[in-house]
């Protein structure tokens, strides 16, 4: 070992720290191997992940060490500066170390909640450490205590190991420049991994239609310092996605929207055409009741287990979609879809971007220009996921977070029960009935969500532990359930529009490029008049802002893009658009399917609802162009501001 550290002199703790770091990320990423064992064997991936594995791991390396090899190679050694020098990369070593190892070890936990990798929602968690917190101590306190004890024992280890590390370093002075120059390029070659236009990035390892197979051969740091990469310059679907120019765009999104071309009001708002009610009484409320990952999976009436007994029963009794899908695998994805119409992109919900933080289209910002009072009422923190800048800033006038609520009767991780959020819409639903002014309303529930947190006595458990998915689910339902026996017997009851939706289903977990099966959920109206159907058609989230409107008897000038479904629409024109991480699904009413991805292309599939299953297929190139049209739609409208808040006629 002597031997070895007086031949590589300056680079000798730079190559021991690179040899434990390859052999750390090896390790994790057989052991996450192993544990999804049917997954790689399905996808035939063991091959990959050990090559491609290798060569992520070795720019991730390389990205960590090239600035401590050139100032090794110049600094190293006994004198003052040398040993200053030596302590600052004792404190590289342990704080690298520290990364990687516990990195690997948050990789569990994450990928049994989000089946991926660590990625950029791992970055927007640690924005709001009270909340996350919160339900880490809740419900994850094995893992806090495994990543404390693993933290502080790769901080020890770390540095005393690096101490023996940076010991007797007496490289010779004139071999210096030669060293430096050597490891630059040698650490700029590893780290770029390509001789290529563009260097090493996830989509040139990703070979699987599984996801998480192609996160597997990522390393954790790797992913969440390629996802904050991405984060620091917004991802936009033209840089992912095949190109197509932006006047085929708009005539294909056009022509999908059941509207006339003499219909379309501007070019500088393409999709801003009038729209007219098909109720034409006195404009009614509007309430919005937004389930937390509430998927069709737990609906038997959409062929879920039986734990949304309320649901089941409101279904017979209002207007029931059997084939609803979300956009996206995030609340602010459904949020997004549900107040602007605005369709998924590769980019962050646009209620977390800041171009769209005012002036944005929401139909909150149109029902106030009409005279409604605009409210969101949620029983946490609102500026959680930034909802309560990007409501303020776009219609909203009233919100009704948790300091508002008065002594609520249970609080959890992530605030007050869904009972007490309830009780609270239902007090200023009354009060804003008697003042006779027309409002609308975004209640927002948080009990089903991780770690699972209810009151007790309220159900039977469908499954225990207590603290489960079906169960939190089940007490969402009942919770919801109880609110609507609640408000038939209102005085608003008959003059208000009430639409029950989930934002997203609790995992969009799977082997697909784009889970669909995971993408359905349940949506009922309800309310004075409504009568009972149940819809067989394909729907989607984006359809439901501009059928709330219809039914409320609010005509207005808007450029949402989603369809009334008060009227018909023929079956070429049904579609659902469905947005995971960076990929983008589209599928006709015939079960065909379009997916984009980046760098990789269009694939097209045929899906099978029974199975939730795809396989490859062949679809007709009219409908392979709209499905691209729609997925570069969403950044081409934000780019060019085509979706700015418009006046109402």
């Amino acid at each position: 070992m002597n031997k070895l550290k007086k031949y590589l002199g300056p680079l000798y703790p730079i190559a021991a720290t690179a040899l434990v770091a390859l052999l750390l990320m090896f390790i994790s990423r057989m052991v996450l191997a192993v544990w999804q064992i049917d997954r790689v064997d399905a996808a035939q991936g063991w091959g990959h992940l050990l090559v491609s594995g290798l060569r992520i791991d070795i720019s991730s390396v390389s990205y960590l060490l090239i600035l401590p090899s050139l100032l090794s190679s110049l600094l190293s050694g006994e004198h003052l500066l040398g040993r200053i020098w030596h302590f600052i990369l004792r404190i590289w070593i342990t704080a690298g170390l520290w990364i990687v190892v516990y990195m690997e070890v948050a990789t569990v936990p994450f990928i049994i909640e989000y089946d991926l990798r660590p990625n950029r929602l791992f970055i927007e968690y640690l924005i709001y450490p009270k909340e996350v917190f919160g339900m880490l101590w809740s419900g994850y306190k094995l893992e806090l205590f495994i990543g404390l004890v693993v933290s502080v024992s790769t901080v020890i280890l770390g540095w005393r190991w690096s101490k023996h590390l940076v010991s007797h370093l007496s490289p010779k002075w004139y071999w210096r420049p030669l060293i430096a120059l050597c490891v630059v390029a040698i650490g700029v070659m590893g780290a770029r991994s390509s001789f290529g236009h563009r260097p090493l990035n996830p989509a040139m390892v990703s070979f699987s239609t599984d996801p998480l197979i192609n996160d597997l051969t990522l390393n954790s740091s790797y992913s969440l310092i390629f996802a904050a990469k991405q984060m620091s310059s917004e991802a936009n679907a033209f840089k992912f996605y095949p190109p197509m120019g932006e006047e085929q765009i708009i005539k294909e999104v056009q022509q999908n929207m059941l509207v006339k071309n003499e219909g379309f009001m501007s070019a500088n708002a393409p999709t801003l055409t009038k729209r007219t009610a098909s109720y034409q009484g006195k404009p009614k409320n509007i309430v919005i009741l937004l389930l937390e990952s509430h998927g069709s999976r737990y609906v038997s009436r959409l062929g879920g287990i039986d734990t949304s007994p309320y649901l089941d029963q409101l279904i017979d009794e209002g207007w029931a979609f059997s084939r609803m899908y979300a956009t996206g695998t995030r609340s602010v994805r459904g949020i997004e879809a549900l107040t602007t119409g605005f369709s998924p992109t590769p980019a962050r919900s646009v209620v977390k971007l800041g171009k769209s933080q005012t002036n944005f289209f929401t139909i909150a910002d149109l029902l106030k220009s009409q005279g409604y009072h605009t409210q969101f009422i949620y029983g946490g923190e609102s500026h959680f996921d930034n909802m309560k800048n990007f409501f303020l800033g776009n219609g909203f006038t009233d919100i009704q977070d948790f300091p508002a609520f008065d002594a609520p009767k249970f609080v959890g991780s992530w605030g007050a029960s869904d009972e007490d959020l309830y009780d609270k819409a239902d007090t200023l639903f009354t009060q804003q009935k008697k003042q006779d002014k027309p409002f609308f309303s975004l209640v927002f529930s948080s009990s089903n969500h991780s770690p699972f947190e209810y009151p007790d006595g309220k159900i039977t458990p469908f499954n225990s532990p207590k603290s489960t998915v079906e169960n939190a689910v089940k007490y969402a339902d009942y919770a919801v359930g109880k609110f609507i026996e609640r408000a038939k017997k209102s005085n608003y009851w008959n003059n208000t529009v009430f639409l029950i939706v989930a934002d997203h289903d609790a995992r969009a977990t799977g082997d697909l490029p784009v889970p669909i099966g995971h993408f359905r959920i349940p949506a009922i109206i309800l309310g004075g008049g409504i009568e009972p159907t149940f819809d067989s058609r394909l729907t989607s989230q984006l359809e439901l802002p501009p059928t709330l409107l219809s039914l409320a008897g609010i005509s207005s000038i808007n450029p949402m893009i989603g369809h009334d479904l008060t009227k018909e629409v023929p079956a070429k024109n049904q579609r659902a658009m469905m947005q995971r991480d960076k990929n983008f699904g589209w599928m006709t009413a015939d079960n065909k399917v379009v997916v984009l991805r980046p760098e990789l292309g269009i694939s097209t599939y045929q899906y099978h609802p029974e199975s939730d299953t795809l396989t490859e297929d062949f679809v007709d190139e009219k409908t392979v162009i709209c499905a691209h049209a729609h997925a570069m739609w969403g950044s081409l409208a934000f780019n060019e501001d085509f979706y700015r808040a418009q006046p109402t006629y």
